[in-house]
């Protein structure tokens, strides 16, 4: 199953709104829990930058998630955006395989 939002939703977002906020945890203190720098984590949940397998394979462990979902919600993120910038180039394109045949 697909989860489409509204709006792509940046994982730094995700990250701050649903963890950190809820528990009250500051980005410093989530940095020092990951052993991660703390300029990581600001980068992150202000959307400056995104999440690396290091930081998935962290925030899994500190979150009992897995990485796959982080790194899922990123590369979701990441078409979203791309899709939206190139969607005038990609309507022009013509497949090369017309899908409602093969069913």
């Amino acid at each position: 199953m697909t989860i489409r939002f509204a709006r792509a939703v940046h994982p730094g977002e995700y990250l701050r709104e649903e963890y950190l906020l809820p528990l009250a945890i500051s980005a410093e203190s989530l940095a020092k829990r990951l052993n991660l720098p703390r300029r990581r984590i600001e980068r992150l949940i202000r959307e400056e930058a995104g999440i690396t397998p290091d930081t998935a394979l962290r925030l899994a462990r500190a979150f009992a998630t897995t990485p796959q979902f982080w790194l899922n919600f990123q590369n979701a993120y990441d078409l979203e955006i791309a899709a939206r910038k190139v969607a005038d180039s990609l309507a022009r394109i013509e497949p090369i395989i017309d899908t409602s045949e093969a069913a």
